[in-house]
């Protein structure tokens, strides 16, 4: 049948299975936007307060969901307000297909109005970038993007058509979509035998899952390997679900805030399975020097990430899951009794702690997952409030934090959050966030209000950008070069004034009653939760310095006497 150029869009769209997209539109768009009003009961479309909170969005529903996320944008500043959270997707290896208008073919190359090469921008954050100028290429187009976004290591793919393409008419045809098998072919029967060996010879075996364990579907095979082999399970900021935070052997996150007996275990283990995680720099600290003791066997689907940054003993190449398949398949039961005795005790002996005397950030997550027994979808935006939430939520399966762990991008959690309750309705979904990190797009509340559907917004409110200070505060002798948020922002006002409900909370005592309100209400509720100022992230580990250099407060106040 005759189509034109848009409608060929929203059928492709159809075609894989997308129910709903995120988006704002603009003159070059306007034609694929006059389409999916004819196809509005077919598609759900959110029209987000600004183009990046649809980039975040579309990625916050491809983490909850695992589905393909999908956001729309009009040529020039449309588009190029996608760029942070097209560059979020790619660090964080989540598929979202970015489709972008641009100017008439017969306009490209001449500073035309609204004429930016966003194909061409965002060739280093995408898997590929397509231009469509020949509308009989468009629908395949599409198809392979799609294709393209969710096989292998996941990613953004962006597909930027011209106005004049989405306007012509072309024969279309409908298609199943190709079907995405995981990658077993470069799986090499010779390195599954020689990763059995050095498991079989281990006497202190350590598991360390990365955001790879999430994306592959894992969990099952993650866990019985673990406890087959008794080998404790610590995990990146990405990794968090893939092993249940729950679960006796799980010691915490590891590197720069991870607990003290993720880093010092990893630090004195015989050997490191290190499963779809690419060793950033977060998390190892002094590359040389990571797991220094230990073998290291590396399983990742992309080779781009064996031997990157830290050199490995032994890798596997493939699907996480299939890998973990054939392993198990030969690797017996073996009990290390006085490694998991060893590391219990350091788990009792380095408990992560903070002051129960106040108001702070992690009593408020504690109370968050005990109210909601960790059933909830939870993202964050970038800062202390991220790390304490990995901290102190015990996240027990997978896709159930979203957050921007590669690109650290302020502002991510509420797009990222509108995106998870669009596509998991069943679920529970709150963001919590920084006040610095909160006021970069909070104009999303509107966003979720328009949406109707309950979300809890929490703002971990110190006045300060927290992270930063604290970095000032112990490597720049307390220079607060512009962290100090000391304006007249409400936030209860700001919240209400866009139609949510919301609530100030300053004492210890009002945090359980404000989150049960705001769990049990019925649309957008936005908690303004007052901490100190001058309350840091601990353990820490200092940037490049080794992983078992790890300090808290404890060790601080033990070095101050000392001088």
């Amino acid at each position: 049948m005759q189509l034109t150029g848009a409608e060929i869009i929203v059928e492709c769209l159809k075609e894989q299975g997308v129910d709903t997209v995120f988006g704002y539109p603009g003159g070059a768009i306007l034609n694929v936007y006059d389409a999916l009003y004819e196809y509005r009961d077919e598609i759900t479309h959110v029209l987000t307060s600004h183009e990046q909170g649809a980039s975040h969005a579309a990625d916050g529903y491809a983490r909850a969901t695992g589905k393909v996320g999908v956001c729309l944008a009009t040529s020039g500043p449309g588009a190029t307000n996608l760029v942070t959270g097209i560059a979020t997707a790619f660090m964080d290896s989540v598929p979202v297909v970015a489709i972008t208008a641009n100017v008439g073919t017969s306009l490209l190359g001449k500073d035309s109005f609204q004429e930016v090469d966003i194909a061409g921008v965002v060739m280093p954050i995408t898997k590929h970038s397509y231009i469509v100028k020949d509308i009989s290429k468009l629908a395949d187009t599409i198809r392979k993007a799609f294709y393209i976004a969710k096989s292998g290591r996941p990613g953004p793919v962006l597909v930027d058509v011209t106005k004049d393409v989405t306007g012509a008419k072309f024969e279309y045809t409908s298609r199943r979509p190709a079907t995405v098998n995981r990658e077993t072919s470069e799986i090499r029967k010779e390195d599954v035998e020689a990763a059995i060996r050095m498991i079989k010879e281990a006497e202190k075996p350590f598991i360390f899952v990365g955001g790879g364990g999430v994306i592959s579907g894992a969990s099952k095979e993650i866990t019985e390997l673990a406890h087959r082999i008794q080998a404790p399970v610590c995990d990146s900021l990405m990794g968090k679900g893939a092993f249940s935070g729950e679960d006796p052997l799980y010691t915490g996150m590891l590197g720069m805030h991870g607990t003290k007996t993720s880093n010092l275990g990893v630090s004195q283990c015989d050997l490191l399975i290190v499963l779809g995680a690419r060793f950033s720099d977060r998390v190892t600290g002094n590359a040389k020097t990571f797991a220094r003791n230990a073998k290291i066997i590396q399983v990742d689907i992309d080779a781009a990430e064996i031997n990157k940054n830290v050199v490995v003993d032994a890798y596997i190449e493939g699907d996480i899951k299939e890998v973990l398949r054939r392993l198990l398949e030969d690797i017996p039961v073996k009990e290390h009794p006085e490694w998991v005795n060893h590391i219990k005790e350091m788990k009792e002996k380095y408990p992560l702690n903070y002051d129960h005397t106040q108001l702070t950030g992690p009593y408020v997550i504690e109370k968050l997952y005990e109210l909601t027994k960790g059933d909830a979808i939870v993202a964050t935006d970038v800062g202390q409030h991220q790390m304490w939430t990995a901290q102190y939520y015990k996240f027990k399966e997978p896709r159930t934090l979203l957050t921007s762990g590669g690109l650290g991008t302020m502002g991510y959690g509420l797009g990222a959050a509108i995106g998870a309750k669009m596509g998991r309705t069943d679920k529970t979904v709150v963001n919590i966030a920084g006040d610095g990190c909160f006021r970069m797009n909070m104009n999303e509340i509107a966003t979720a209000v328009r949406c109707g559907n309950p979300l809890v917004q929490i703002i971990l409110n110190n006045h300060v950008l927290g992270m930063v200070r604290q970095w000032q505060t112990l490597f720049y002798d307390q220079r607060y070069s512009h962290t100090i948020l000391n304006d007249a922002v409400d936030f209860v006002k700001v919240a209400e004034a866009m139609g949510a409900e919301a609530l100030r909370v300053t004492k210890l005592e009002e945090v359980e009653p404000a989150l049960e309100k705001a769990l049990a209400a019925k649309g957008p509720f936005v908690l303004d939760c007052w901490i100190d100022q001058d309350l840091s992230v601990f353990p820490m580990v200092p940037a490049g310095a080794n992983i078992d250099d790890v300090f808290d407060e404890e060790d601080m106040k033990k070095n101050e006497q000392s001088v």
